[in-house]
């Protein structure tokens, strides 16, 4: 699902973004092997916005991004609703 919040400048693919999240996240896998087998500058940053979901809330408001579209990135939007998507994920695996 490609996001369509207005302050998303970068319309990234949540479902593809959740990926990396799951091989981060449930396979274990560090956002370093990750970022080295990416094959483009899109996926880089879609790992880049996985690893932001290892940093607390209460941290990150203070953290100044450094994407192409930092100046109207609305993170914490992209951030919840990352999480949404893969703890969905995570309990339609425990169901199956």
């Amino acid at each position: 699902m490609t996001c369509h919040n207005p302050g998303c400048m970068g319309n990234y693919d949540f479902d593809k973004i959740a990926h990396f999240a799951k091989m981060r996240f449930v396979e274990g896998r560090n956002t370093l092997s990750l970022l080295e087998q990416a094959t483009t500058e899109r996926e880089k940053q879609e790992i880049a916005l996985v690893s932001l979901l290892d940093v607390e809330d209460d941290r990150i408001k203070d953290l100044h991004l450094s994407c192409v579209h930092a100046d109207q990135c609305k993170v914490f939007n992209c951030r919840s609703k990352l999480k949404k998507m893969i703890q969905d994920e995570l309990n339609a695996d425990k169901v199956a």
